[in-house]
């Protein structure tokens, strides 16, 4: 088992007198990128405020590395490296001395370490031009780089693609990945972009109106819906289709809406085996649509927010 680098159980916070984050749990590993995801104004930035310290929260337990964030404050942040928003570096000077400014308020930096950094960012051409020279996704990267520097067991980084154009977001996801698989470094990232995170994550807790409504593997949690296929059938053979496709094994719910056709989770490249089925059966299929799960369907039926939530579900189990 990796080691738990980030745990944290049962965090509330109130605003106002309102509550905002609500009972939120779960658990960060070495060498993982871990999504945090849920739509603007879900909590993730309020949770992350309290993850490292900027707001109090009013319940629950963070411990960093097996440190209370509460109880050993400076040793528990110590092994944080973060951007919260948008990373705060002097414009008005290069990006090394951005660096060798954070390095003295930290202590105990040496040059190398921070020639190490610079290298492994891929920031060696630019580094002594003037960050106001940089582009955004330059600026994120000094931004990581600094956050680096004190060699943290645990990145965070809020919404970090925000502003970045494709290139630079396929830069920092590589990035990313680099820092997990190569460093072993545990990454935890919020985000509001669904490709993004599953692309870029391995395990992901999707918030939703300060709750967390899931946590898994992202493979493990787009398993739990497996791919989709419309069958359009005449209304007469409408309950016909549904016993025929509910006997076959791998047809693992169907139902039906309020048109004429009929859903039903299956794996899409056994159509052609369901198709003959409801054929033999003499029910004429007059059209067959598929659809592929994403994390973007997942997260909407999650949240309430998908197209088939209100559908009527002839059945079992149905999402």
């Amino acid at each position: 088992m990796a080691e738990t680098v980030l745990s944290v159980r049962g965090l509330h916070k109130k605003i106002g007198g309102k509550p905002i984050i609500h009972d939120i749990t779960f658990d960060v590993f070495a060498g993982e990128v871990f999504g945090f995801l849920g739509p603007n104004g879900a909590g993730k930035t309020t949770t992350i405020r309290m993850l490292v310290g900027l707001a109090a929260a009013d319940g629950g337990e963070v411990r960093i590395g097996g440190i209370s964030l509460i109880n050993q404050f400076p040793e528990a942040i110590a092994q944080v490296g973060c951007i919260v928003e948008n990373p705060e570096l002097y414009k008005f000077m290069t990006g090394r001395e951005n660096l060798e400014q954070f390095a003295r308020m930290s202590g105990g930096i040496s040059r190398e370490r921070i020639e190490e950094i610079v290298r492994f960012v891929d920031l060696e051409r630019a580094i002594d031009d003037k960050v106001k020279t940089y582009s955004l996704g330059m600026r994120q990267r000094l931004g990581i780089a600094q956050a680096l520097l004190h060699s943290p067991k645990i990145l965070i980084l809020d919404e970090p693609t925000n502003g970045l154009d494709p290139a630079g977001i396929r830069e920092l996801r590589q990035f990313i990945r680099r820092l997990a698989e190569e460093e072993g470094l545990a990454v935890f990232i919020s985000s509001h972009m669904l490709s993004e995170i599953e692309m870029m994550c391995d395990r992901v807790a999707i918030i939703n109106q300060g709750q967390v409504v899931s946590v898994g593997l992202v493979k493990e949690l787009m398993a739990q819906f497996a791919d989709r296929v419309d069958w359009t059938i005449e209304p007469q053979y409408r309950k016909k289709a549904v016993e025929v496709l509910k006997g076959i094994p791998f047809v693992t719910e169907v139902w039906e809406t309020d048109m004429e056709r009929l859903k039903c989770r299956m794996e899409v490249e056994r159509v052609s085996e369901a198709n003959e089925a409801l054929v033999h059966a003499g029910i004429p299929v007059m059209g067959i649509a598929t659809k592929t799960v994403t994390l973007e369907d997942l997260f909407l039926t999650l949240t309430k927010g998908g197209a088939d939530h209100g559908t009527k579900h002839a059945g079992t189990g149905a999402k």
